[in-house]
Order: structure tokens, then sequence, then C-alpha cells
């Protein structure tokens, strides 16, 4: 295939799917391209390279990004589009067959290839780059927050060393690789710099970070040497929780900067589910940590999530479950359905059950955590907290949107800001008049202007939709 022919600054539109930590690899690409001369934009039909990243964790996943390429290759006909290239997960799980079916696909970039794009687009490598998945980007690597004013994500580690049977990600990502610790310090300090105020740390396993180091330092450390760093909320997604040590609980309690809110998916609470997933600890390690994290921590907002429809669930299973999470009250849940995927062991478990159980079941799981949720955010009325402010609404110009401590980006709800002007970026304190199940609508203290954005100095990469298939760590 003879590679295409660019311009000297090519345009460049970057469609980021799948989880933050894959967004985190398309910053990586974006601060390599724009380096090199790119120009970004906003429109898919103004640009002259399209870049597809990927996810492959779930079906419904894959179906999204298969769309997506498909969509995308007609641009090659209609629009300017002279090179489309899809890099991420669902390239570095099917390079084969998807070279085979997808000719209108220029480049193929795996998930430890980001590095060569530049060099991939200029046609000085294969049409399909799919290395073994080794690498780790560190401080030193290119890259452009795309996240909105005052918020950044930060991979600490790459990889992932458990072997949960439902899981494929130690295929697509290869081993734990964790980052040293003053190279993320040092990351994060360039972060807080450029303004951010919300550092959210990423990995697919948060808890085993620096196992596989010299010294093997552990989460807590690297959580106190980011402690002075000048930010107000460190936010802990992906814990894997059968690791997770009195000092990091300490950690939660104490640390000034340190979020409280702790995102850890525990998958299910039936010790022989569990066995059958392979988590390595049993329900009652599982409720012996969440009682321990509710004492030491009584404001802590706990997100978890849940597979249901795993194979072998039986309904009694299922409703030990149910009652767990009304025993519970989990400030946020996620309910995902069980996706047989093929390469995993529970592809060949028996007692695969139908879609309408599995439906079934989310769609109670869901109804009971929806009016827990919703008892949470009416309790929040009245209170005033602080707001990270994002811009204005997505949902109407007339409210400004952001985010307080206990809500995660993209992820959990908002904050609509009815009243008061505030920069984007900008951590503002608002008195919650109304709640949803998942949103929250209030004034800015002290404020009866109508909603205004002071200044819309709005920097991020433009990579739109946002992603929309959290993928469940393990």
């Amino acid at each position: 295939m003879q590679p295409p022919s660019l311009p000297r600054n090519p345009t460049l539109y970057l469609l980021s799917l799948g989880c933050p930590k894959n967004r985190v690899d398309s910053e990586v690409m974006l601060g390599t391209l724009l380096g090199q001369g790119y120009e970004l934009v906003d429109k898919a039909e103004d640009a002259e390279v399209v870049l597809i990243n990927s996810c492959a964790f779930i079906g419904e996943a894959k179906q999204e990004s298969i769309d997506a390429i498909l969509e995308h290759a007609r641009l090659k006909e209609t629009a300017r589009c002279k090179a489309l290239v899809v890099a991420g997960c669902l390239t570095q799980r099917y390079a084969d067959v998807l070279q085979q079916e997808m000719p209108e696909v220029d480049y193929f970039v795996g998930t430890s290839a980001y590095p060569r794009i530049a060099e991939i687009l200029r046609g000085e490598r294969d049409r399909a780059v799919i290395p073994d998945p080794d690498y780790v980007a560190d401080a030193r690597t290119p890259r452009r927050n795309s996240m909105p004013p005052g918020s950044a994500y930060v991979k600490i580690s790459e990889g992932c060393d458990n072997a949960c049977t439902f899981c494929i990600i130690p295929t697509l990502r290869g081993a734990q690789r964790s980052r040293p610790i003053d190279d993320i310090v040092a990351e994060a300090h360039r972060l807080a710099a450029e303004g951010s105020v919300e550092l959210n740390l990423v990995a697919q396993d948060l808890t085993a970070y620096g196992h596989d180091l010299p010294g093997r330092p552990r989460l807590h450390e690297l959580l106190r040497a980011l402690g002075e760093v000048p930010v107000r909320w460190l936010r802990l997604h992906y814990a894997y929780p059968r690791d997770f040590p009195d000092e990091l609980v300490d950690a939660l309690a104490t640390q000034p900067n340190l979020a409280r809110y702790l995102d850890m998916p525990l998958q299910h609470i039936s010790d022989p589910v569990l066995r059958r997933m392979k988590r390595g600890r049993d329900a009652a390690f599982l409720r012996k940590l969440v009682q321990k994290l509710r004492e030491r921590v009584p404001d802590l907002v706990f997100r978890t999530s849940f597979i249901v429809g795993f194979p072998g669930e039986t309904d009694a299973q299922f409703e030990e479950l149910c009652e767990f999470v009304e025993e519970m009250r989990f400030e946020r849940v996620g309910v995902f359905q069980f996706s047989r995927e093929e390469g995993t062991p529970s592809y060949d478990l028996d007692g695969q059950l139908p879609a309408r159980v599995k439906a079934r079941r989310q769609k109670k799981v869901l109804g009971i955590q929806r009016k827990i949720s919703k008892a949470y955010q009416t309790a929040l009325v009245g209170k005033t907290l602080d707001v990270l402010v994002e811009g204005v609404s997505e949902e109407t110009s007339l409210l400004l949107e952001g985010r307080w401590m206990g809500q995660a980006p993209e992820i959990d709800g908002k904050v609509y800001v009815n009243r008061g002007t505030a920069r984007p970026g900008e951590m503002v304190k608002v008195e919650i008049e109304q709640a949803g199940d998942y949103d929250l609508v209030g004034g800015i203290v002290g404020s009866d202007r109508p909603p205004e954005l002071a200044s819309y100095p709005y920097a991020a990469a433009p990579m739109r939709p946002r992603p929309r298939f959290p993928i469940l760590s393990h």
C-alpha cells in the first residue's frame, strides 16, 4: 500500500474512545503531533488526518469503535481526509483481522507504538505497528491536556499483573509497569503550574503501584510525595481492593489535598462468584475493608462497580449482591452486564447466562442504587460545596457547570450553577438548592447575578465525543 501524501502541516482530528487511561494515550499522541506542526481542528470534515483511539474491552465498546472507523472512513471520499489512523486496544487485539477487513484504514497503531505516531504518519514504518505492550510515558513525554480547565489525568502505571477471568487488559496492555515517584511528582507539578487544581490518578491497578520498581514503593508513599503538589484534589481511580493497607486508609483520612473520594471496583460479593472471577479476596475481606473505610473516612464518597450475569451466577448469589448494595449504600455504583470475551478464561466457563437475564439483573441493581443515590443527593441540599467550574453547561447555555469533590470527571454527575460569575478552572463555593438522582443545582454564594463566565480561556484539545465506556477496572 502506498503511504498517503500529507501537506507540511496537516490538519488533525482526534476521536478518543474508551476509558480515561486511553484518553491519556490520546493526549500523548496529540502532544507529539502538535509538536511536529500538526494543526488540531474541531470537525472531522476539516481534517486531513483522522486519528481514532479505539477501545476493545467489552463487546459494546468494540462495536462503537468499529462503527466510528467505518463512519470516518467515508470522509476519505466526501471530505479532506487523506489518512485514517486507528490506534488503541482494538488494534492491539485484532490487528491482523482489521488489516484484511478495513483496507480504507491507512495505519494501525498498537498500545505501545504511540511515541512513533509521527514517524508512522510520515510513512517511515509499516502499515501496522503493533509491538508487544511494554511502553509507559514519563514526565518528559509530550502531552496535550484535553480536559476542561482545572483538571487533568495522571497515569501512574501501565499494564496489569492480575488474572481476573473476565478481563482482557493484561493481554492488551502487558505486565505492570510503574513510573518512579519523582517522575510522577514532576508531571504533577507541571500540571499544577499549568492551572490544574484536580489531578485524577489512574492505572489499570492503582493499588499495585510500585511493586515492580526497585525498593517496591507503595501507593501511600507516592501520595505522601504528591502531598507537596499545590492542587486541591488528588483523586484515586481503579483501586483494586486486594491490597489496600492501613497506611492508604490513613492517607485518605488525613492528607489535605487527597479528595475524600475512592473508586474501588468490587465486582461482586458472593464468594463462589468471586472465586470464579479470580478476584483474590473473599466477601468477608471486602466487607471488612468497606467498613474500615467508612469508619476511618466518614465523609468518603465511595464509587464501586459490579458485574451481573457472570457465568454460573445463581439467583441466590445475585440476591446476595442486591442485599449488599442496599446495606452498604455506596454513593456511586456502576453496573455492567458480563461480556463474554474471547481470549479470557471466562469465555469458556460453563453456566453462561442469557442476555435477557443479564439485562434484568442490571436493571434491578441500578434501580436499587438510584434510590440510594437520590437520598444521598437530597441530603446535600442546603449545604455549601466547593465546585470546580468547567464552563458553560452542555445542557443549556443558561447555566454554568462544574463538579464538587464527590463527582469524578466523565463518570459522575454535575453541579449546575444558576447564579454568579466564575472562570473556567476556578473553584467557587456553591449553595446546593436542588438535587436529582445524579446532578445538583445551586448558586454561587453571595451572588444574585445570572450565571456568567468571567472569561473562557479554554485551551484543551477538542477530543469529542467524550468517552462513554469507562472500563471496568480489575
